[in-house]
């Protein structure tokens, strides 16, 4: 698939952290529907990789298209096609469930769809409750009732089943596949199998050390796509 006919693709991406080369000549497509899944040892460039993607971290080297524009022509467009669940459940302890989904949902523009978030991870019962009385699992769920609150079209998730038991993870996994087929894209790091039928795999190594200045970017592939 080229570049121009994806939802979101990356050209020879490359990330440096401090003298730590994590991957180089990294190339991607995504289209409407589709979905990548990030595999590799963990501090092998899985989060850094999905950070960039985000917005959050700029890359070393390389370009990122959205609908086959660079990113940077229009990166308001980008970024409210997105959500991005990174580690941290991103949850503010005073205010209660439903408060946290309403704070998000009008940060991305509109109130949203709280109740239906609420109800699609099976928190409706705590709506009323303050965050901080929350087990870690519930949390979880909370931050991932992002993806329903307020839509969008790109979900970026690293390792979105942690804390999570069984039925949540069922849950989850059928929430993505809905959001495929309605022609959402899926870009997930995780260690379990999430049900990412016909999902590309772009698997990260362990990393190299680097002293000294970013090297020349032309030879040798820490991450590809198999």
């Amino acid at each position: 698939m080229s570049a121009a006919d994806s939802l979101i693709s990356g050209e020879n991406l490359a990330c440096l952290r401090g003298d730590r080369l994590l991957f180089r000549d990294l190339a991607f497509a995504v289209p409407a529907g589709g979905a990548v899944l990030l595999t590799g040892p963990n501090g092998s460039g899985k989060t850094s990789f999905l950070r960039i993607v985000a917005g959050l971290l700029k890359p070393t080297h390389g370009t990122l298209s959205f609908r086959g524009e660079p990113v940077e022509e229009d990166p308001e467009t980008f970024h409210a096609a997105l959500h991005y669940i990174g580690h941290r459940d991103a949850v503010k302890p005073m205010l209660t469930v439903a408060e946290n989904l309403t704070f998000w949902a009008r940060l991305r523009g509109g109130r949203g769809q709280v109740g239906e978030a609420l109800d699609g991870f099976g928190l409706s019962h705590l709506a009323d409750l303050p965050a901080r009385f929350l087990s870690a699992g519930q949390k979880r769920r909370l931050g991932l009732a992002r993806l329903l609150a307020a839509p969008a079209q790109l979900w970026l998730l690293d390792e979105p089943t942690v804390s999570l038991d069984k039925d949540s993870v069922a849950a989850l996994e059928g929430m993505i596949a809905e959001h495929r087929a309605g022609g959402g894209a899926v870009m997930a790091a995780t260690h379990i199998d999430l049900g990412l039928d016909g999902a590309e795999m772009l698997a990260f190594g362990p990393g190299r050390h680097r002293e000294g200045s970013v090297p020349d970017f032309g030879t040798d592939l820490f991450a590809d796509a198999v």
